[in-house]
């Protein structure tokens, strides 16, 4: 398949650099493809049904389960030329494939032990067999530079120990190649428009946190060996550190760019940060968990839209913000102006929109 014409117009013709970023959070995933599904549907109010993710933002990107969203909203069918899922797809796929994609553990005490120490000596908790070869059916020969928008999937080589970013850009970094994308473009736009973070549109959905939970303290870490770090009860000491370390760092300094240039309504950041039990794992993919993920997801869009306190850590209600619904709602009409807009300052835009809408 040769690379695809994007509906997506290059930022130069337009107002706005839009960015979807979706975090991992393994079968969690259900609750962004739910707050997803809305976005969406909204959009299509307003463009038609027609309307998908990949058609209004100039990079897509995620980590780990992020990334297999992101992969479904923006790969090509190669009949159609149009994205393989739409967003009210990632829930299905979930449910459908989540329970062989995380496979069921025996609850015997005895079992669980004997899998904990099969899995810590012999090799990973699931072999992923049955998703490569899922992927590998729907996605087929198809290449990362084929994807309907940019894409950025950052994973980490833990034999050279740096990061590997996945991405259809040549230098890897999402906002700075669309920059040097809109100069590419038009060398003298910086003239024109100067170019800020003001501009940029970001929308940055969380997987969910057990924050509230407080499930570790200080003197419970302390008695901690080297297994404990890693297992502790159903949980993982270890990897809630890491991933929730580095999407609250992410969170934090996003926050802090958007707030010092004074345009902290151009980044919604849609987190639960109280999920409790069940809930709050990444790989029990049962069906009753699977519709409590979903319940999450569509409780979320009715919470009062939060940023995060740089003092404290701690989300907090936006004064006068609305719910995250109402929030997604404005995003979705700046989306749907900014495509628009971008279409009739094209000088092949009717070409480039028919193609579009074929």
């Amino acid at each position: 398949m040769e690379r695809l014409m994007s509906s997506v117009q290059p930022p130069a013709y337009g107002d706005l650099i839009t960015i979807l970023s979706i975090d991992g959070g393994g079968i969690r995933g259900v609750i962004p493809g739910t707050i997803l599904t809305f976005l969406e549907s909204e959009l299509q109010a307003l463009d038609g049904d027609d309307a998908r993710l990949a058609d209004y933002f100039d990079v897509i990107g995620g980590t780990s389960t992020g990334g297999l969203v992101t992969t479904m909203l923006t790969a090509p069918d190669e009949k159609s030329r149009r994205p393989i899922f739409s967003a009210k797809d990632i829930v299905s796929f979930y449910v459908e494939h989540g329970p062989r994609i995380f496979p069921p553990k025996s609850s015997d005490w005895l079992s669980s032990i004997a899998n904990l120490v099969k899995s810590s000596v012999m090799g990973p908790k699931y072999d992923g067999k049955y998703l490569k070869g899922l992927l590998d059916e729907l996605l087929k020969d198809l290449k990362l530079h084929q994807t309907l928008t940019n894409v950025v999937i950052p994973t980490f080589d833990i034999k050279r120990l740096q990061p590997i970013v996945f991405s259809s850009f040549e230098t890897l970094v999402a906002i700075s190649e669309v920059t040097k994308q809109v100069f590419r473009a038009d060398p003298d736009f910086d003239q024109i428009m100067p170019l800020d973070y003001a501009r940029f549109l970001v929308i940055s959905l969380g997987t969910g946190m057990a924050k509230g939970e407080e499930k570790y303290n200080a003197k419970m870490a302390a008695k901690w060996g080297f297994l404990g770090w890693f297992v502790n009860g159903a949980s993982h000491p270890l990897v809630d550190v890491f991933t929730q370390a580095s999407a609250d760092m992410v969170d934090y300094h996003i926050g802090v760019v958007f707030q010092s240039l004074q345009c902290p309504q151009n980044y919604l950041r849609i987190q639960d940060c109280t999920l409790t039990g069940t809930v709050a794992s990444t790989d029990v993919a049962t069906k009753e968990n699977l519709q409590n993920l979903e319940e999450v997801g569509k409780a979320l869009l009715k919470k009062p839209m939060s940023r995060v306190n740089f003092t404290t850590g701690v989300y907090e209600p936006v004064n006068n913000g609305g719910t995250n619904e109402d929030a997604l709602k404005r995003f979705a009409k700046l989306l749907s102006e900014e495509r628009k807009r971008r279409t009739a300052r094209s000088p092949n835009a009717k070409s480039i929109y028919l193609y579009g809408q074929a």
